[in-house]
């Protein structure tokens, strides 16, 4: 699957990308797990529509009562669409620039705080939705008045979100200055209880998938597949064992395509049939 290089793919004849830049995203089928390479952090205004995105060591779920500021970074997207035949976001693209001049000029210069997730959820509300309608009012507006508008409309936009989250939104925004590699561990662990494929966690670690197996079989003495497997089998074992849910329903969870691959991998584990579980 192509990585795809956002905003640049959104930017008309190959230009170079501004400090500021709005684009409206439509789409009549769903996409799951598309490879993206964010080359700025990014506003996500979810219209219609869900959206969840895995990053490094984390994953988010929004529908369209909420938005997403995103660190920019390789993240796995997946866009559904909802009851409409269409799913539509609006995207604010903003550079670090324009980001480090708001940070200068609205807030205390203060120690960069580390561990924010490279996301912010944004409760949509009745301000939200007029900006919105704004947006796209000025999007007819001549290119020479729209990087002066767009700048304004930023600004807002910012002054408004640190009013309603105070002291939250100002450390996640400077989290978002931060040069920080995440570290490979910390992300091979949090992946473990997804059902992603290993090309898809290699991704995240901005590795090939041969680079990744190298690396992984270093730290860990086993290859990825295999420690892989076992860690989602004995997460699956205690899942049973709460006597909630039954294979049928958990094995999609755990990174198996159907119910007999994932009882046989069961078995040879623990030496019982995942239906039994109770009896042991």
């Amino acid at each position: 699957m192509a990585i795809e290089k956002i905003p640049e793919i959104y930017s008309k004849d190959g230009k170079e990308t501004p400090d500021l830049f709005v684009y409206d995203f439509k789409m009549t089928n769903d996409v799951v797990k598309s490879k993206v390479n964010l080359g700025m952090n990014m506003f996500s205004f979810l219209q219609v529509g869900k959206k969840q995105v895995h990053f490094a060591g984390t994953s988010v779920a929004v529908n369209k009562d909420q938005s997403l500021l995103l660190k920019k970074g390789n993240w796995l997207w997946t866009e559904l669409l909802d009851l409409e035949t269409v799913y539509y976001c609006k995207l604010f693209f903003f550079s670090e620039k324009i980001l480090k001049e708001f940070l200068e000029k609205h807030t205390e210069n203060r120690e960069l705080v580390k561990d924010e997730p490279p996301y912010f959820i944004i409760r949509n509300d009745a301000y939200i939705s007029s900006y919105l309608n704004s947006l796209s009012t000025i999007s007819e507006a001549p290119a020479v008045f729209m990087e002066n508008l767009l700048s304004v409309k930023f600004e807002e936009l910012m002054l408004y979100l640190l009013q309603k989250y105070g002291r939250k939104f100002e450390e996640y925004l400077y989290s978002l200055i931060i040069k920080e590699t995440s570290s490979f561990k910390k992300i091979i662990e949090s992946k473990i209880h997804s059902n992603l494929k290993l090309e898809e966690i290699a991704f995240l670690c901005h590795m090939s998938l041969s680079t990744f197996k190298r690396r992984f079989i270093s730290e860990y003495d086993v290859s990825p597949g295999k420690w892989l497997q076992d860690k989602r089998l004995q997460k699956a074992k205690e899942t049973l064992e709460q006597g909630d849910l039954k294979p049928s329903d958990i094995y999609l969870d755990f990174g198996y395509n159907n119910l007999s691959n994932f009882s046989i991998a069961f078995k040879n584990k623990f030496g019982f049939s995942p239906k039994n579980v109770s009896q042991h």
